[in-house]
């Protein structure tokens, strides 16, 4: 008897026990599946936490600027001011014989295969500058000398293009810019370009090298030529157009082969798309030209003024959708970018 009560008062307790445990695994199942819950509404539904972590992953990516040929990870940074401060405005340029490449490059540590970024704030703009080349080291090497400084002082992101044409055939200046083009935006999807002749040299940083709501033209003058623009409606020498402005004229003509028309057939893909030359106020715009011969590669375009008068006819089909070349080298020097190209020749 005594047996049979304390089996029966076992059997009620252990019924107790597993009450109990299936009470607190319930218990448990439930607080559970309540975090779990609570995780997955937060992360799919809740619109405020999606943007917060979309804008997050946004400006992680954002974080990274792609220079030619590497990507370099920037800490954030706020915009450069409107007017960079360390401007000085007109300089008085100097063009030493005994100037190498090394000394320009020891005087800009900050530029890496030819593009440099603000350290301390992130630069209103992209730039990227083409210059179109042939034979012209010593020029080049002064532009370099001079061009550096200038664009940093200005709080730019930018790189130089030196667009080196290969072979014996005659120069085709448009068509090497047509080239630096379509090579630079491989590398970044560049804001800005400046087209800029390797003989002119900025004498005055206020002259701001970024691009405007139309086409800029940075020359009003030259020492040559008493610092007067050269002729009305001039668009040579340095011009400075938006990546969608260059595309939306088709870029330059690739048929100019030789000296002179292929600025003012530029000038008129611009008008026709009703866009409007604006150019710096003339005491700032002022360029120094170094001298020099004309080339015998380079000499006067005779079929200049015959190609002008078919611009408006050959704009659509004749530039960069029609700039074919081969691209022979492409070097990531310390100062810039130099793309060598085959654009083959003049046809008959």
């Amino acid at each position: 008897m005594g047996l049979c009560t304390a089996a029966k008062k076992f059997s009620r307790r252990g019924k107790y026990v597993v009450l109990i445990g299936l009470l607190l695994s319930v218990l448990a199942w439930i607080a559970t599946f309540s975090g779990e819950t609570d995780k997955t509404i937060s992360f799919n539904f809740d619109p405020t936490l999606t943007l917060v972590r979309q804008d997050k992953l946004r400006d992680k990516l954002n974080s990274w600027t792609r220079a030619p040929g590497h990507w370099n990870l920037s800490t954030e940074k706020d915009e450069c001011p409107k007017e960079s401060p360390l401007l000085v405005g007109a300089s008085k340029l100097s063009f030493e014989s005994s100037l190498n490449l090394k000394d320009v490059e020891s005087k800009n540590k900050g530029v890496a295969k030819g593009a440099y970024e603000p350290a301390d704030c992130k630069a209103r703009q992209s730039v990227a500058i083409l210059i179109p080349h042939r034979n012209r080291e010593k020029h080049l090497l002064y532009l370099l000398h001079h061009l550096h400084p200038f664009l940093q002082r200005q709080q730019l992101h930018y790189a130089i293009y030196v667009i080196h044409q290969a072979g014996d055939a005659i120069f085709n200046r448009a068509k090497l810019l047509n080239v630096g083009y379509l090579e630079a935006i491989k590398d970044f999807s560049w804001e800005c370009f400046i087209l800029h002749d390797v003989d002119l040299v900025p004498e005055n940083d206020r002259n701001l090298y970024i691009c405007d709501q139309q086409p800029k033209h940075l020359v009003v003058g030259r020492n040559v030529t008493g610092y007067k623009l050269r002729y009305k409606g001039y668009f040579g020498g340095v011009t400075a157009m938006t990546k969608d402005q260059f595309l939306k004229v088709n870029g330059f003509s690739n048929n100019y082969w030789g000296w002179g028309g292929e600025d003012d057939d530029l000038r008129v893909r611009v008008e026709l798309q009703k866009m409007t030359i604006v150019r710096p106020p003339a005491d700032v715009a002022r360029y120094t030209m170094v001298f020099h011969k004309r080339d015998s590669g380079n000499q006067i375009n005779k079929n200049r003024m015959r190609l002008l008068g078919q611009t408006t006819k050959m704009w659509r089909n004749d530039g960069l959708n029609s700039c074919s070349y081969k691209i022979v080298s492409v070097e990531r020097m310390p100062l810039y970018v130099n793309i060598t190209v085959d654009i083959g020749q003049p046809q008959s």
